[in-house]
């Protein structure tokens, strides 16, 4: 069974930045990925970015390019993402996702077989 547990959401002035953390509970020699994804009021979830982990293969969507930024702790088994310049159009809770290997890692909310309960992020104007 995996676990993942965020941390790191808050309010922010628009322009500021945030660090959210996703330790994962994971029992394997194998890559995998993860995923950040948010889900903003009365709008689906949607993918933020994703990373094999042990490799520097990453995606981002569009929206967060130039932005935001993944990073990973092997030893601690948690990816990090790096929110700079920050939007009100980046309010939303942020889950963080995990699933066995897949190149590229994929982008879908059905895809992944396990999440985190979310961190919210308030980003004021």
């Amino acid at each position: 069974q995996v676990q993942l547990v965020e941390s790191g959401g808050g309010s922010v002035q628009a322009g500021g930045s945030l660090r959210l953390s996703c330790e994962a509970s994971v029992n394997t020699d194998w890559p995998y990925c993860l995923g950040w994804f948010r889900q903003a009021p009365g709008k689906e979830r949607e993918v933020v970015g994703t990373m094999l982990t042990g490799t520097d293969n990453t995606y981002y969507t569009d929206s967060v390019k130039g932005r935001f930024t993944l990073s990973q702790d092997l030893g601690k088994n948690t990816l990090y993402l790096q929110m700079n310049s920050l939007k009100p159009e980046d309010t939303a809770m942020y889950y963080c996702a995990a699933r066995s290997i897949a190149w590229p890692c994929p982008t879908t909310t059905n895809e992944y077989n396990y999440w985190g309960q979310g961190t919210r992020v308030t980003v004021s104007s």
